[in-house]
């Protein structure tokens, strides 16, 4: 067991109460009052027209991509610096995952790498809000306009980040959210889809519901999928969504201390990039000097009873997707020496010292 582990979710609001109300009812499964609570508060707390919970965050993207009519034969451009799923699920629909690099501040999909990629094939750039920090949106968005391609926006780790004061996921024409135990807000398992074309939304629905015909019992017109979400879980949802700002001012404290405990040391941390945006720091992250320094840091702390994990490996030098050769740099010189800190927003400011101590001490230790 770790002393400091790198997240846990904070379970402070009315969610025993909810989930309480849900088993006293029997209401327990995907049918409920907290699933249609849960999406008509998401979707005004984002300022977003429609929003249909699932069962996790995964199957948000791959709803999305079916929503949009992605298939064999497509090409969907993703950062590979992103985790795993992003991937999957493109690679579910039988579409092609076209990979491009990163900003080397942000650490976000570079837009010039995204006009580079773009063929005949291309039906949709996905944007991932990497670690909680916003992507260059408006160049995404007169890309994919200009070229008449779909914009998908991934942003499992971003909820209340913002880009020119609107939040992540208002952007795209579908986008996706995620609420696993070390999301923001968590429903323990679950997910989002939101967008404003009622069209997309009502695909959406069609497909995670077994592709159940609208008005008539029991007759499916469609290949679908079981991705409800449960009430229980609306439920849980629901009650953090009741206390976001609050977490969020937390998580916005614990980075704000890890950024001046660490300023003066060889260390980079994850910084904002320009005034425009704003990053939730669903994870603190930093860079070392190389991933030798990274490895060995790591075990220092777990040493120290500090979990910490690795920054997402790049996903076109994992084997399923390195068929064909290729060099990201910025993604592969992020993804060797990055890491992630323990992060959550009930973290002691003693905790956040203890820890910038031992990399002080680890750094010392070995003259970096």
């Amino acid at each position: 067991m770790y002393k400091i582990p790198v997240y846990q979710p904070s379970l402070n609001g009315n969610e025993k109460k909810y989930v309480n109300e849900c088993i006293d009812s029997t209401w327990i499964s995907s049918k409920g009052k907290f699933v249609n609570q849960f999406e008509t508060a998401f979707a005004n707390y984002i300022d977003v027209k429609h929003a249909t919970t699932v069962s996790n965050g995964t199957v948000a993207i791959h709803l999305a991509l079916l929503a949009l009519g992605i298939g064999e034969g497509d090409e969907v451009i993703v950062p590979t610096l992103t985790y795993i799923a992003s991937v999957n699920a493109i690679a579910y629909t039988g579409a092609t995952p076209v990979f491009v690099d990163s900003l080397s501040e942000s650490w976000q999909i570079n837009p010039d790498d995204v006009l580079k990629k773009i063929t005949t094939k291309t039906k949709a750039v996905m944007a991932v809000h990497l670690y909680g920090h916003p992507c260059d949106m408006d160049p995404l968005v007169e890309i994919c306009k200009k070229h008449n391609i779909f914009l998908i926006e991934d942003c499992a780790e971003a909820i209340g980040s913002l880009y020119n004061g609107k939040h992540v996921g208002t952007f795209g024409d579908i986008s996706t959210f995620s609420f696993f135990g070390n999301k923001t807000i968590t429903t323990g398992e679950g997910g989002m889809v939101v967008t404003n074309d009622e069209t997309l939304h009502d695909r959406s629905v069609h497909f995670k519901g077994q592709g159940l015909a609208k008005h008539r019992q029991y007759w499916h017109d469609v290949v679908g999928y079981n991705y409800r979400m449960t009430n229980i879980c609306a439920a849980i949802g629901l009650a953090q969504l009741e206390n976001i700002e609050q977490v969020l001012k937390e998580k916005e404290r614990v980075a704000d201390t890890y950024r001046s405990l660490l300023a003066n040391t060889p260390v980079v941390f994850h910084n904002q990039v320009g005034n425009n945006v704003y990053h939730s720091y669903w994870m603190c992250s930093i860079l070392t000097s190389n991933a030798k320094e990274r490895d060995a840091l790591r075990t220092h702390l777990e040493n120290q009873g500090i979990e910490t994990r690795p920054l997402f490996y790049p996903v076109h030098t994992m084997p399923m997707y390195s068929a064909q050769y290729q060099r990201h740099p910025t993604a592969e010189d992020i993804g060797w020496r990055g890491l992630n800190l323990p992060s959550y927003p009930g973290l002691k400011q003693e905790e956040i010292e203890f820890i910038c101590k031992e990399i002080n001490i680890f750094l010392q230790l070995n003259n970096y």
